[in-house]
């Protein structure tokens, strides 16, 4: 009876404890990182990432006057930065003729000039009420020094704000306070000037997220000396909130955002995706900590009962759920969410590590059981195959001695063609186990001649035109006797016995196969069997000379033999007569007088 195989090994308690607990450990790991901000900047770059991937969308109620190079170069013979305050306050009446809805004005006017100019700008900003005014300085008390002071600007119904935002760990600008040193920040007073409702309890820790409209340029952008000059259009300004400020990249007020990696956004552009968010109600915020929390523990606890059970298909599951989670957080950041990214990638990866880890090390014991349990069968299976290897090795050769035994004057011819056949199928380029089995099978290639009646095979002399027919059956009847055996052995023999008579030009039997028609190993045993039987000898005639075997077989180069196993042949053929003349004395004891040397 065959040895049953090993049961295949199911989860002991201690396996299932040592990959939850790598799980647990991995959540936790995960929630300190994201309770305590430990991979900010990281979490930060994950922000940045879906910022860039979503795409822009240009606010139709926003437009800035941006001092840039090209206003530096229209004004680059009249005067140098900074300008006279009453080229402001041009560029403040121009705005108002054309209907600006309201002006944030992102230059900071806090020390005097001159009398003439500084009373310029202030019918200016008196012309339009409601103008807010930026900066970036403030007493102890929240009070500013802009054009004299808050009570200038209450006059003027205008109104000073804070420019300043708050940095991020890797130094970019992605949120918006309501205030900064008691001064509400241009955003929120922007937008509680034009009516809008700000709490700033609704504000996260550290401010909002600034929800950008896209990368730099997305907000229109005119030039200053194009407005001061008259030469803008009032349909880019008309009803919309204007900021003004510096864009010139030379002075320096650009900073690092979110929405592109390698280029930097102006200060005005900034703000105005600042107000645009304080306008909208805060759309982009980061999603409660329970939230948080909660993903951490399902992508950490994942992987470990995946490992339980899905067997084999767990370590596909941190990949397929990475991507997944990714998706996920992409989606809710076009629903206005901002989902942690990578403390729960970290608690997944942690805990796809430590399910990995804890699944070997418990189940390395289990499956030294089962290994050397499996040793032993492949032992036994080992045994027994090469047991039964052997049996048919021995029933081949013995089939092929019966036949031999009724034609004797063969004698040793069946091995001696083996040994030929290996010989040559290695030059041939036949790997070393092919060959072997080929030697093996290639002592079946008479195997039909038990078929042959004796008086036919055992004649002395030449046979008639009759009996010569008789004879060929033999290759038919040796492979109608191997025909549909399941051993390759055995099959590639039937195809041996079969094809060893065809001739490459198309002359041989049974079959009259021509070229590459006739299967390699026929083609193979034809030059071997001729070879062997020209140089041992019949009743019928002496055995050849090797000078003469060589050159017959030479002769019969592309006639009855493939030519390429030819010029194989000839170069190895003396000293694979001298081998087995060597080889027949050893087996028995004396020379053979039946194969000359």
């Amino acid at each position: 009876m065959a040895p049953r195989s090993a049961p295949t090994p199911r989860h002991s308690p201690a396996h299932a404890r040592a990959v939850l607990l790598a799980g647990l450990v991995a959540a936790a790991c995960g929630i300190v990182a994201w309770t305590t901000h430990a991979a900010r900047s990281l979490e930060d770059t994950t922000v940045a990432l879906r910022f860039q991937l979503r795409p822009a969308q240009r606010p139709d109620d926003l437009a800035i006057v941006g001092i840039d190079a090209a206003t530096f170069s229209d004004y680059a013979q009249q005067a140098r930065w900074p300008y006279p305050r009453s080229w402001h306050a041009d560029v403040l009446d121009e705005l108002h003729r054309l209907g600006a809805r309201k002006v944030i004005y992102d230059v900071q006017f806090t020390e005097a000039t001159s009398p003439a100019q500084d009373g310029a700008l202030y019918d200016a900003v008196g012309r339009f009420p409601g103008t807010i005014l930026a900066t970036t300085e403030t007493d102890a008390r929240g009070h500013t020094n802009v054009l004299g002071g808050d009570e200038n600007l209450a006059r003027a119904h205008a109104q000073a704000a804070m420019a300043t935002f708050p940095i991020l760990a890797g130094g970019e600008i992605a949120r918006v306070q309501p205030s900064a040193d008691g001064v509400p920040t241009l955003a929120v007073a922007t937008a509680r000037s034009l009516g809008h409702r700000v709490d700033p309890t609704t504000f996260e820790h550290g401010g909002a997220w600034i929800d950008f409209r896209g990368p730099p340029g997305t907000i229109p952008t005119y030039h200053f000396s194009d407005v001061r000059d008259h030469r803008l259009a009032a349909s880019a300004v008309r009803g919309k909130v204007v900021i003004v400020g510096m864009t010139a990249p030379t002075e320096q007020d650009v900073h690092p955002t979110p929405t592109v990696r390698d280029e930097l956004m102006s200060g005005p552009e900034v703000q105005a995706n600042a107000l645009w968010t304080v306008l909208h109600g805060l759309p982009l915020r980061s999603a409660p900590g329970w939230a948080g929390i909660l993903a951490v523990l399902l992508l950490a606890l994942a992987p470990a009962i995946a490992a339980l059970r899905l067997k084999t298909l767990s370590v596909l599951t941190a990949p397929v759920l990475a991507v997944a989670y990714l998706g996920l957080s992409y989606l809710a950041f076009l629903q206005g969410w901002i989902i942690p990214v990578v403390a729960p990638l970290a608690g997944l990866a942690l805990s796809a590590v430590g399910t990995v880890t804890a699944s070997y090390l418990t189940e390395r014991r289990e499956r030294r059981r089962v290994a050397l349990h499996n040793a032993v069968l492949e032992q036994a299976v080992r045994e027994r195959t090469a047991e039964l290897h052997e049996t048919q090795l021995e029933v081949v050769r013995r089939l092929a001695h019966a036949a031999e035994w009724r034609d004797e004057d063969t004698g040793a011819h069946v091995e001696r063609i083996g040994i030929l056949c290996e010989r040559l199928a290695l030059a041939a380029g036949f790997s070393a186990t092919d060959a072997e089995t080929l030697r093996h099978a290639a002592v079946l290639h008479d195997v039909g001649k038990i078929g042959v009646p004796d008086r036919v095979l055992l004649k002395p002399g030449r046979l008639d035109e009759e009996e010569w027919a008789i004879m060929q059956t033999h290759a038919a009847i040796g492979a109608s006797m191997l025909a549909g055996s399941p051993s390759p052995l055995v099959q590639l023999g039937e195809e041996i016995a079969r094809t060893h008579h065809e001739r490459w030009n198309g002359a041989g039997y049974p079959a009259g196969l021509r070229g590459e028609e006739i299967p390699l190993a026929g083609r193979i045993c034809a030059i071997c069997d001729v070879f062997d039987a020209l140089r041992s000898r019949r009743p019928y005639k002496d055995a050849w000379t090797l000078e003469e075997a060589i050159t017959e077989i030479a002769r019969q180069r592309g006639r009855h033999f493939d030519p390429a196993l030819v010029d194989l042949f000839l170069p190895m053929a003396a000293e694979l007569a001298a081998e087995l003349a060597r080889k027949d004395e050893g087996q028995r004891g004396r020379p053979d007088l039946r194969f000359a040397a």
